[in-house]
């Protein structure tokens, strides 16, 4: 009982973080709205097609929904997601815009 706790506080933070309700986040996730609450509270477990559905669907590693872990980067995982979505020509842009944020924190913490 106490991981589906933890996993349920993992998620709504996940949820509340994407500035979702939880029926927006329940019809992306493809679970219904109380299914979802039960799980945000510890009282269901999540099955293995709602955790990837979960991962799929916000950029979150299942190692961060299931164990904390925040070794692997949800922030690249969700960036990463984010880029995939954009057409050829606006990730193009980002990326020029990314590398000329990465040369002036160089030269910011070279001073």
């Amino acid at each position: 009982m106490k991981d589906n706790l933890e996993i349920g506080s993992r998620i709504r933070n996940i949820r509340e973080s994407m500035q979702l309700s939880r029926s927006s986040f329940s019809e992306k996730i493809n679970i219904s709205e109380v299914f979802l609450s039960q799980i945000e509270r510890g009282e269901k477990s999540i099955s293995i097609n709602t955790l990837i559905n979960i991962c799929d669907n916000t950029g979150f590693s299942a190692d961060y929904i299931l164990f904390g872990d925040t070794n692997n980067s949800s922030t690249s995982n969700r960036i990463i997601k984010l880029l995939g979505q954009l057409p050829p020509e606006a990730n193009y842009i980002i990326y020029n815009m990314t590398n000329s944020l990465k040369d002036l924190c160089e030269k910011k913490h070279k001073r």
